[in-house]
């Protein structure tokens, strides 16, 4: 049974993990420092993935030379109707093309580091998702909170496994990782139920349900520094919302090489950041 024992001197590793001002990328960020790595931990005044000005200007400055770990784990879930700074959808914007232009420019640093890993993290939901390229921001559609989320969950994936073939060749990874359910401030623009679900007040009620965020940040953790790894990681109890880190199935959608690179090409487009460090994708059309 994988824990954190299992984990390996970091030492000498440089590690970077986005929303790490609190809940599960707290955790993470923490076990990898207490295992010898070098982790930067930016807040939304030095990195806003809303805003990609912001994010070029993070990249810009990135201080280091190499970058051995990358974990996107930033993210919102089900808030009110709103654009970022681009004008994009959100949760499209911050939960997706923020981490995609983020990786991509920093994609130099990564590709010095052998044995560099980036990971991706997604959510369960993203099996409700679907990808409508003709309205990823909502203009035409009824806007519905979770509808746009699971749309940016699987767009995660999507980006986790199309980064995986691209990168084939070189001496780094793509890999992803879901938490479950957790008891974090991401429910904060939640409905009332769910609020009331992930509360501390209500904790022993819902422990079977709801982790609390060390454990949800194990599959991040398995994803981040299992020698082998598998391709995505999750909690292994009933539902995928609680347990310890296992190999956790995908939706079909994820496997689709067409719809992976229909995406990637438009997240070139919206970004404007493109990954020419890397040869066209094996499998791609």
């Amino acid at each position: 049974m994988w824990s954190v024992d299992d984990i390996g001197d970091l030492t000498g590793r440089v590690a970077l993990v986005t929303g790490a001002s609190g809940g599960i990328g707290r955790e993470t960020a923490q076990v990898l420092r207490g295992r010898g790595a070098t982790v930067l931990a930016p807040g939304r005044d030095e990195l806003d993935l809303g805003d990609l000005a912001s994010v070029r200007a993070f990249a810009a400055g990135f201080p280091h030379e190499r970058l051995d770990l990358l974990v996107n784990n930033a993210g919102l879930m089900i808030p009110p109707y709103g654009l970022t700074a681009d004008g994009f959808e959100t949760q499209i914007g911050v939960n997706h093309l923020g981490p995609f232009a983020l990786t991509g420019l920093l994609l130099d640093r990564l590709l010095a580091a052998p044995g560099a890993r980036v990971v991706t993290v997604s959510s369960n939901g993203h099996k409700r998702g679907v990808i409508d390229l003709d309205d990823l921001h909502f203009t035409r559609r009824k806007y519905v909170p979770m509808t746009a989320y699971a749309q940016s969950k699987l767009a995660n994936l999507l980006f986790a496994a199309a980064l995986h073939r691209r990168l084939a060749g070189t001496a780094v990874l793509s890999v992803a990782a879901h938490p479950g359910a957790a008891r974090t401030g991401l429910m904060r623009t939640s409905p009332l139920l769910f609020r009331f679900v992930v509360s501390r007040r209500t904790r022993w009620a819902f422990s079977w349900l709801i982790q609390d965020p060390f454990p949800a940040a194990l599959p991040i953790l398995r994803a981040a520094t299992e020698p082998e790894p598998a391709f995505y990681y999750g909690p292994g109890g009933w539902g995928e919302f609680t347990g310890r880190p296992v190999e956790a199935p995908t939706a079909p959608a994820v496997s689709d090489v067409g719809l992976q690179d229909r995406l990637w090409a438009e997240s070139e487009h919206l970004t404007g950041v493109t990954y020419g460090l890397l040869t066209r994708a094996p499998g791609s059309r």
